[in-house]
């Protein structure tokens, strides 16, 4: 029974699970619940709200790794950071991969690395089964009302038939082969990383000089100023609402696979990027500083602080 790869999607047939049920996982396992997927996941907790939360919305709660991808023909990781992922799928005391069944896919939305992706995608692929990278962008508030940024990258036929669940909790791109998403999720957190610093500047700057921060948001946000970045984050940085959509820690990590890793280790795979070299050490300030668990929106704390605010 159930709907494995290339059998279509139906939520009266494809059985999912998911692995990682921290704050954007749950929300998107919600979401999937809420479409009429039938949900299974797996907790090193059992008893944590968020697993109470799930299995109040109909998810079953799952013994092990091995019995998940078992009885799973869509299986959804989202974890913390590569070294997980390897442990998870490939390295652990029960990996993901030896468990799966023919032509059940793994879907793994963490930020990790392009190369350990395409290690994960032959590693599937020698068991007949199949792997897919697609990171997520958009924080806690896209995953819980399903408006996440999606790079989806390995087998084309295989992303376009995860459509009708990628479709619950975003829009999905397909961006390549495997390890093309991860690097997709990479030049994103370059770009939000920036984002973030230049918005929690222009706030500080603007309170030191006397401004009200609510009409400086409200006069640029039309302006060539105005971002995602800034919709998503400005009330939150005045309002002092730094609970996580992404660990601030996670920040740092996303922004070492861009400035530290060089891709295939050749010189021409050698990007310099000083900007974002720039704004990891600001993040890597706000981690010093006891704010690894804080939201990435929390790095204006590490502005203000060197300006003794």
């Amino acid at each position: 029974m159930g709907t494995p790869y290339p059998t279509p999607i139906d939520p009266s047939n494809t059985r999912i699970g998911f692995i990682g049920i921290g704050v954007m996982g749950a929300a998107m396992a919600s979401r999937l619940i809420s479409a009429g997927y039938n949900l299974s996941f797996y907790a090193r907790n059992p008893s944590n709200p968020n697993s109470l939360s799930l299995q109040s919305k109909g998810a079953t709660l799952s013994p092990s790794i091995s019995a998940l991808a078992q009885s799973s023909n869509v299986l959804f990781t989202m974890v913390g950071h590569p070294s997980d992922v390897r442990s998870l799928y490939l390295d652990g005391p029960d990996p993901i991969l030896s468990s799966l069944n023919p032509n059940s896919v793994t879907v793994d939305t963490t930020s990790s690395h392009p190369d350990l992706a395409r290690q994960i995608f032959s590693a599937a692929r020698d068991r007949s089964s199949w792997s897919v990278d697609a990171p997520v962008s958009g924080g806690d508030i896209g995953a819980r009302d399903g408006k996440l940024a999606i790079f989806a990258a390995g087998d084309r036929d295989v992303v376009e038939w995860l459509q009708p669940l990628f479709s619950v909790m975003g829009k999905a791109t397909y961006m390549g082969g495997a390890g093309c998403g991860q690097s997709c999720k990479i030049a994103n957190q370059i770009t939000i990383g920036g984002n973030l610093v230049g918005l929690s500047e222009g706030l500080v700057f603007a309170k030191r000089v006397g401004l009200d921060l609510e009409k400086f948001v409200e006069a640029v946000r039309e302006g060539a100023a105005g971002s995602k970045a800034m919709e998503l984050f400005a009330g939150r940085m005045i309002g002092r609402d730094f609970r996580p959509g992404g660990y601030a820690e996670y920040q740092v990590k996303d922004l070492g696979m861009g400035v530290d890793v060089v891709e295939g280790g050749d010189d021409e795979s050698c990007v310099v990027l000083p900007g974002a070299a720039i704004c990891k050490q600001i993040f890597q300030s706000m981690v010093a500083n006891g704010d690894a668990k804080l939201g990435g929106q929390g790095v204006i704390t590490v502005i203000e602080r060197i300006n003794g605010m």
